[in-house]
């Protein structure tokens, strides 16, 4: 009896690891995160050190070092998620990008299963839901507040705009204009250019390591200034595509 023919394996990434002081998670994220990228026909980790003060830095640039298949962008000084993540946008070398943070909570072997559905539903990004959310009470109740609000005034549909762990198609995420706090309102801003978006519950764990870079009230303060923006943003945002390119005589 013939043996059915394995799933094909899927097409390359670009993985996007945003890090800021975390090197106390790296020894465990990294080796985790590659093992979960064996299953793409490519691959690239674009490690962003966002400034750190720690080791983290030095661990990276170890790592690659010893023949790790990574790639190490520094940026000085800390500027933050957005800048971390836009500064990897932009040096993806692959079609697809996945995000993740780099503190453990994500399962990296998820990214293959966002992807998988992206691809078989004919979208452009794959938003992650945090199922089962092992932060604290608060932390959780805040999010959903916040998840509810930004839905109400942009409806984009997102259901946890928080949870890191995404692929996109890259073509879009290149288009985006960069500004501190894109990074809470991606899905949205891709929507905005025509991007399709579809999502699905994903892993999350407890922290490895370390505290949260984030508070409550420290995301509020900026947070409803930056809905605004971006809800005027889409109002004046017009979807377009190049239909010919003339050349002159």
């Amino acid at each position: 009896m013939q043996q059915p023919a394995p799933p094909s394996r899927l097409p390359p990434v670009s993985v996007v690891l945003p890090v800021y002081n975390e090197q106390d998670c790296l020894d465990a994220v990294l080796p985790e995160l590659v093992a979960a990228c064996t299953v793409f026909e490519d691959y690239e980790i674009l490690a962003v050190n966002d400034g750190s003060t720690d080791r983290s830095g030095e661990i990276l640039r170890g790592y690659a070092r010893r023949g790790g298949p990574i790639r190490v962008v520094d940026l000085d000084p800390n500027s933050g998620q957005s800048a971390a993540l836009w500064a990897g946008f932009q040096e993806a070398r692959f079609p697809i990008v996945a995000t993740l943070d780099a503190d453990g909570q994500n399962d990296p072997r998820d990214i293959a299963a966002c992807l998988r559905q992206m691809l078989d539903e004919g979208a452009d990004v794959c938003a992650g839901i945090r199922a089962d959310r092992q932060d604290a009470w608060s932390k959780r109740a805040g999010s959903r507040l916040a998840n509810f609000v930004r839905r109400l005034v942009l409806g984009d549909g997102v259901l946890d705009t928080g949870c890191p762990l995404k692929t996109y198609r890259t073509a879009y995420l290149r288009r985006l204009q960069y500004w501190n706090g894109m990074h809470r309102f991606l899905p949205a801003l891709c929507q905005a250019l025509g991007a399709r978006v579809v999502q699905r519950p994903v892993a999350h764990r407890r922290r490895l390591a370390g505290a949260s870079k984030y508070t409550n009230l420290g995301r509020l303060k900026v947070t409803l200034r930056d809905l605004a923006g971006v809800a005027w943003l889409k109002s004046r945002t017009r979807r377009f595509r190049f239909v010919e390119e003339s050349a002159h005589a």
